[in-house]
């Protein structure tokens, strides 16, 4: 009998909406297995798309259902070795011209509100992006622009809805999602967006903060309307994005709370078993049991988030 392998493991929640004109808009629940049981009848060309590395699908059948792999192709340049700890000699691995070596994420698609949960296998393994890549290569449902965003903690929201103004800001967007800025009017919208047009292609960070007092009152009553304008391109877009929020018509020193606007989002922590008691290898299944099962603790916030009660 084996001894079971247990690795904790985060799952991750994120929403895939469309892009148009530069804002995420959200669509009517896809028939993601449908999708994906196109994708068990593609060949390997035809489910592998280029990015900076190649990304490849791959569905995986658990319980009735279809899920996804999504590889990543390791580089053929990179320097890859192994130890046998017993004997404690190091081998030089060879990849071979016609093989690659993968770093696996396991991807779950709900069924509501387009949403899909993910566990990378390693750090190095297919993020979210690496998924929204793959899906706007595979194109499967129309030629509309996809976008994979983190799924927002509910409490995170409603903060944001209760604050009656803004003390402090920090904001970073990179110059290539300068783009979902488009249609925004607010003042923080045409900041951003001015400097990304200036500067070309660099990272814009802006820290804003306004000074204690109720005669600025009216000023964190303002960067908080600036800020509301950008919530639904935020969470997607910006690298970092965090607020001093406060709760009341006055400025006590220490009552801003902090919102984390970008990383504040669903997670999960899950212990997934890499072998079964024989010493097979169950961790593609452990992790989509994972997945499945984070979802279930999880629906009820998940379904609010994403409007469906």
């Amino acid at each position: 009998m084996a001894k079971q392998v247990m690795k904790e493991r985060t799952v991750g929640f994120y929403e895939v909406v469309v892009e148009e004109s530069g804002e995420q808009v959200r669509f009517e629940q896809a028939n993601w297995e449908g999708f994906l049981s196109g994708v068990a009848g593609a060949s390997l060309a035809e489910r592998t798309m280029e990015s900076d590395r190649q990304i490849i699908g791959q569905t995986y059948p658990l319980d009735d259902q279809y899920h996804l792999l999504v590889h990543r192709v390791k580089d053929p340049g990179e320097w890859l070795s192994r130890v046998n700890f017993e004997t404690e000699q190091f081998e030089d691995i060879e990849q071979q011209a016609n093989e690659g070596y993968l770093d696996t994420s396991v991807a779950c698609f709900l069924g509501y509100g387009n949403l899909v949960g993910m566990i990378q296998g390693a750090p190095a393994s297919p993020s979210h992006k690496a998924l929204q890549n793959w899906l706007n290569g595979m194109k499967p449902f129309s030629s509309a622009l996809l976008v994979v965003r983190p799924v927002l903690v509910q409490a995170a929201i409603e903060k944001l809805k209760r604050a009656t103004g803004i003390t402090t800001l920090e904001i970073r967007l990179g110059q290539s999602k300068a783009a979902a800025l488009a249609g925004k009017t607010g003042r923080l919208a045409n900041a951003l967006r001015k400097l990304s047009e200036d500067y070309g292609d660099v990272r814009v960070q802006l820290r804003i903060s306004v000074p204690r007092g109720k005669s600025r009152h009216e000023d964190r009553i303002a960067l908080l309307n600036d800020l509301n304008e950008l919530s639904d391109v935020v969470p997607g877009s910006a690298d970092v994005a965090r607020a001093g929020l406060i709760f009341g018509d006055t400025d006590v020193e220490g009552k801003a709370q902090l919102a984390e606007l970008v990383e504040h989002h669903i997670t999960a922590k899950r212990r997934v078993p890499a072998i079964d008691e024989e010493g097979k290898s169950i961790r593609i299944a452990g992790a989509a049991r994972a997945i499945l099962n984070a979802a279930d603790e999880y629906e009820s916030d998940l379904r609010l988030i994403a409007d469906l009660g």
